[in-house]
């Protein structure tokens, strides 16, 4: 009885009459302009192959689900001659208030009509790398649900009924690549011109559509007869089963791609090899970006009964090839022959007793004042938007942002170093950061208690160091180097240091605002997760909580982290673990940042070498110090910065009170 209501409704979706199909398309385009279903461009749920064969003219455009990742839309596009298909990435942003975001290449918007308007209205292209332009929608001739049923994607894929689409007639579970059952195409709005365009479509996509998987009902009264390879018809007529089609076979060779086995009718020729015949040209886009894994995860296969298809899987390799506009089988043109695992790295990449310095003695002790006096008279020079520029230069060549080979992202397995600081391969790379990150923090905290003058002068190098940490932040939107600089703001050190902060607010009043008001609560929102830096506008993220998070307890001495010491920890900890898939997943993009920012930055090798984390290990600690034990280096240092303050401003005695 179950088995039968379930083939019931089945049949009852593909059975409609045109009229009502007719009047569900009314009904959804009606919807208010601000749900997906309400405009014509928008197809839900329909495949890859499907929509390049929707798009004929150059400009013709159409907006689909992501099959690969749930909540993301695909633009397909037509432009002279190629089909581009562009991800529009769904991101959640936390500013204020949490929002969620669109982003097409590197541009975000508060929904995905909003950015088809934009685009289509103003002529901006969607892809720099051809011009493409959305000229013409290409509006659907039939109601959402119908398409999905159609293509099989309502049941077979999870994830569907996130969709748009899927929201109205999300109980409907297909099993078969099917037309109707007695229905054609031309008796669906049949004096709609474009819906012959629709029906041109679905035949098309049908022979060639290796992307989706096919599902066998084993109770489903289906398939009595064996199928002629022969077949080309969309729908067949009536008999016993009902007329209900199992799969639609490719007519001929040509139709079908060299990967996909042959569709056997009996078991005597279910081992035949595969053609070699070329793809037909509607059916594969003829750009070299990559394009998504799990919408290819579907295949033709032989058709038994309770087996599934298997998808194919790709190694990193093969991606980074894609990438790189080669096809998967090119490995043994292009000198990389099979899989390269990546390369686990045992050893920092800082080593300071190796270093060369112009600035630094072969051999050194620590805080040498010759050295100490030059390293201040450098930074005296510059002006904050100046070292801000070095600051964010030499982080991202630490973070693997900039200076990325092809051969290092073979050997990280990954294009970016952000995305291999959230991988266990990458528990070297988080031991350098946030080596880094302190290094560069106690760097700052001695030039502010190095400055041995008058309270003013010590006033109005904390006023720099607060422009720093603002430039940083604002212009250059690097979250890391900003964090590094607000620690040693914030060390004990510093802020005990009660003359020269009552003298900043009254001789720079405006920093000492913009310290306590902006930057500081700014700081503190984002480390218990509830702030987070827009992506448009962010070179290096704020990555130190996720550092910290999977490496805790490399620094000694360390303070609680805002997760260990508040009731909502949990929440926090999740928080960040959401950002790390974020900061992941955007790495092209961080670096697309830092190159614009760093355009015809002209840079001074002295200036960058001070803010080079193995000439601050060697001025801090010595050319033999600097090798020694981490926990061991902070913890004598802590005591070196204890008594520069207590020089500066000596602790007040309980006597004297």
């Amino acid at each position: 009885f179950v088995c039968f209501s379930q083939f019931s409704k089945e049949k009852y979706l593909l059975e409609s009459p045109p009229e009502k199909l007719r009047k569900e398309l009314e009904e959804e385009l009606k919807l208010s302009s601000s749900d997906m279903r309400s405009h014509g461009w928008y197809h839900g749920h329909i495949p890859r192959e499907a929509s390049e064969t929707l798009v004929l003219r150059s400009g013709d455009f159409l907006v689909r689900d992501s099959l690969s990742t749930v909540g993301d839309y695909v633009l397909t596009c037509r432009w002279q001659q190629e089909v581009i298909h562009c991800r529009i990435s769904k991101v959640l942003v936390k500013s204020g208030q949490t929002k969620i975001q669109y982003m097409l290449e590197h541009e975000s918007f508060d929904s995905v009509p909003t950015l088809v308007r934009h685009h289509a209205g103003t002529g901006r292209p969607v892809c720099p790398r051809t011009g493409a332009q959305l000229l013409c929608p290409v509006n659907r001739t039939l109601p959402l649900r119908y398409l999905e049923a159609t293509f099989a994607l309502a049941g077979g894929r999870p994830g569907s009924a996130h969709s748009p689409s899927a929201q109205r007639g999300a109980h409907i579970k297909r099993r078969s690549v099917t037309m109707t059952d007695g229905l054609t195409t031309e008796k669906i709005i049949p004096h709609s011109p474009s819906t012959v365009h629709h029906k041109d479509a679905m035949r098309n996509c049908a022979m060639s559509m290796d992307q989706i998987q096919e599902y066998r009902c084993p109770l489903s009264p289906v398939g009595e007869a064996p199928l002629s390879p022969a077949y080309s018809s969309i729908s067949r007529p009536r008999h016993g089963s009902g007329g209900r089609v199992l799969a639609v076979i490719p007519p001929t060779p040509v139709m079908r791609r060299s990967s996909d086995p042959h569709l056997s009718p009996s078991s005597s020729n279910n081992n035949l090899p595969c053609s070699d015949t070329p793809l037909s040209t509607h059916s594969t886009p003829a750009h070299g970006y990559p394009s998504e894994s799990s919408e290819q995860g579907g295949s033709y296969c032989e058709l038994r009964p309770g087996q599934a298809p298997t998808p194919p899987c790709k190694s990193y390799v093969e991606r980074l090839r894609v990438e790189e506009g080669q096809s998967p089988g090119s490995g043994a043109q292009d000198g990389v022959e099979g899989f390269m695992l990546p390369l686990v790295e045992s050893s920092s990449s800082f080593k300071p007793g190796k270093y060369q310095s112009t600035l630094l003695p072969a051999e050194n002790k620590p805080l040498e004042m010759s050295v100490l006096k030059r390293v201040k008279e450098l930074l005296a020079e510059v002006d904050p938007k100046t070292a801000a520029k070095h600051i964010t230069k030499a982080d991202c060549m630490v973070a693997r942002i900039l200076g990325v080979t092809k051969e290092m992202q073979r050997m990280m397995g990954v294009s970016s170093g952000l995305e291999l600081l959230t991988l266990p391969h990458g528990h070297q790379l988080r031991l350098d950061l946030l080596e880094r990150f302190y290094t560069m923090s106690i760097m700052m905290a001695v030039d502010l208690l190095g400055c041995t003058g008058s309270t003013e002068e010590r006033a109005a190098l904390l006023h720099k160091t607060i422009q720093l940490a603002a430039e940083l932040k604002s212009n250059m939107g690097n979250m890391y180097g900003f964090a590094a600089v607000m620690r040693a703001l914030e060390l004990p050190q510093i802020s005990r240091l009660e003359q020269t902060w009552i003298t900043l607010r009254q001789r720079h009043t405006e920093g000492a605002i913009l310290y306590e008001k902006k930057l500081k609560p700014f700081l503190k929102a984002m480390n218990d997760g509830k702030e987070t830096c827009v992506l448009s506008n962010t070179s290096f993220p704020h990555v130190v909580p996720v550092l910290s998070l999977l490496e805790r307890g490399v620094a000694a001495g360390e303070a609680l982290e805002s997760w260990e010491s508040v009731e909502s920890g949990v929440d926090v900890v999740m928080s960040h673990l959401e950002a790390a898939r974020t900061i992941a997943h955007h790495g092209v993009l961080y670096r697309t940042n830092t190159e614009s920012k760093l355009q015809d930055f002209q840079e001074r090798k002295e200036v960058l070498e001070i803010f080079c984390t193995e000439f601050q290990m060697r001025l801090l600690w010595g050319s033999r110090g600097s090798e020694g034990s981490q926990a061991e280096r902070y913890e004598k240092f802590d005591k070196v910065l204890t008594a520069l303050s207590h020089k500066l401003e000596p602790p007040v005695r309980h006597s004297e009170l």
